[in-house]
C-alpha cells in the first residue's frame, strides 16, 4: 500500500509532462510526407503549403518524398508512425481507391489515421493529341465510338487519378479502348504531344501550358462548374456528359493517436495557410482551387474521404483495374 502514493505521483508527473510537451508544440521541425515525387502535383501543393504553415507554426516544414504502389507505400509509413505530433501525411483521390485497386491493403484509409484537413482541389481537363480529327466534345465521343479498337488512353500509372478519370470517361460514353500506363504524368503528357497516344485525362497544373501553348486539343474540363485558369473550356457536364466530375483533392493526415491539442494546431496552421496570399497565388498559377473554411475540418475531410470511397470502388471494380 505504501507505493500507491509514490505511483499516483509518478503519473501525475508523466501526464503533466505530456500535456506541457502538446502545449509546447512543435520543438522540432515537422515531416510531411508526401507518396509522389518531388516537382510533381501532389509535391508542390505539399511543399507550397508547407512554407506558409512554417510561418504560423515557427517551425519548418520538411517534405519527404516516399514514393511506391500508388501511395500505399507512404500511407503504410505514416499509419505505423509514432502519433507524436511530427509526422503527417498529404494525399490525393488515390487514398480513397486504394481499397478497391489493392486487393491486400497494410492499412485502412477510414481506421488509420487521424483527420487533419482538406486543402485543395485540381480540375482535370479532357484532352487530345493535336492533330485529332474531333473540333469538339460531341465529334470526339462519336469518334472513339465509332473507332474505339484503335484509340490509345494514357494515364499516369495504376491508381492515378489521370487513369480513374479515362476510366469514369470511359463508362460515361459506353466504350472500352486500349488503356497505356505510364509511370507519371510528365511521360504521359510527352506521348501525347509525340503522337504515340490519342487521348489524356490529366489535372490543370500539368496541362494548362500545353493547352495555351496550342500543343494540345482541349475538350472540356471535369469539374461542375468552369475553372479560372481556362474560363472558356466548357464542362463535360454542360456538353452531355451528366453529372461527370472528378478532381483532384488533396487530404491532409496523421498517425492514428496523434493528440487532439496536436491536430488542432495543424488544422488552424492549415487554414491560416490557406488564407495566405502567396499560397492563393500560387495556386490560381496551378489552376487549383482552395477549398472552403467548411470542408477544412476533421470531420469534413473524414465525410469526404468515406464518399469517395464509395463513388470510385463500383468504377474500379467495373475497370478490373487491381494490384497485388
Amino acid at each position: 500500500m505504501q507505493f500507491k502514493p509514490t505511483i499516483i505521483a509518478l503519473l501525475g508527473i508523466a501526464t503533466a509532462a505530456v500535456a506541457q510537451a502538446q502545449g509546447a508544440w512543435p520543438t522540432k521541425p515537422i515531416t510531411l510526407v508526401v507518396p509522389f515525387a518531388a516537382g510533381g502535383p501532389t509535391d508542390v501543393v505539399a511543399r507550397t503549403l508547407g512554407a506558409a504553415m512554417t510561418k504560423s507554426l515557427g517551425q519548418t516544414i520538411v517534405v519527404e518524398n516516399k514514393l511506391g504502389a500508388g501511395g500505399t507505400v507512404a500511407a503504410n509509413y505514416v499509419a505505423k508512425a509514432a502519433p507524436d505530433g511530427y509526422t503527417f501525411f498529404i494525399h490525393h483521390n488515390g487514398m480513397a481507391t486504394a481499397p478497391a485497386l489493392y486487393r491486400k491493403l497494410a492499412f485502412d484509409p477510414l481506421k488509420d489515421f487521424e483527420f487533419v484537413s482538406q486543402a485543395v482541389e485540381v480540375p482535370m481537363t479532357m484532352l487530345a493529341r493535336k492533330d485529332f480529327p474531333a473540333n469538339n466534345l460531341q465529334e470526339m465521343v462519336a469518334y472513339i465510338k465509332a473507332n474505339q479498337s484503335k484509340i490509345n488512353l494514357a494515364n499516369a500509372g495504376l491508381g492515378a487519378v489521370s487513369q480513374l478519370c479515362g476510366m469514369m470517361f470511359q463508362r460515361a460514353i459506353g466504350v472500352q479502348v486500349t488503356e497505356v500506363p505510364f509511370q507519371g504524368t510528365a511521360p504521359a503528357m510527352n506521348a501525347l504531344l509525340g503522337g504515340q497516344v490519342d487521348v489524356l485525362c490529366d489535372q490543370t497544373t500539368q496541362t494548362v501550358p500545353q493547352i495555351k501553348a496550342g500543343n494540345v486539343k482541349l475538350y472540356g474540363v471535369t469539374t461542375k462548374s468552369r475553372v479560372k485558369v481556362l474560363p472558356n473550356a466548357p464542362t463535360l457536364a454542360e456538353q452531355g456528359l451528366k453529372d461527370f466530375e472528378v478532381v483532384v483533392w488533396h487530404g491532409i493526415y496523421a498517425p492514428k493517436g496523434t493528440p487532439k491539442p496536436v491536430l488542432d494546431k495543424m488544422n488552424a496552421a492549415v487554414r491560416t495557410a490557406l488564407k495566405d496570399p502567396d499560397v492563393i497565388k500560387r495556386m490560381d498559377e496551378l489552376g487549383a482551387e482552395i477549398v472552403p473554411d467548411a470542408g477544412n475540418t476533421p470531420e469534413a475531410l473524414h465525410a469526404w474521404l468515406k464518399a469517395e470511397i464509395d463513388k470510385w470502388g463500383p468504377v474500379i471494380k467495373a475497370g478490373g483495374k487491381f494490384a497485388d
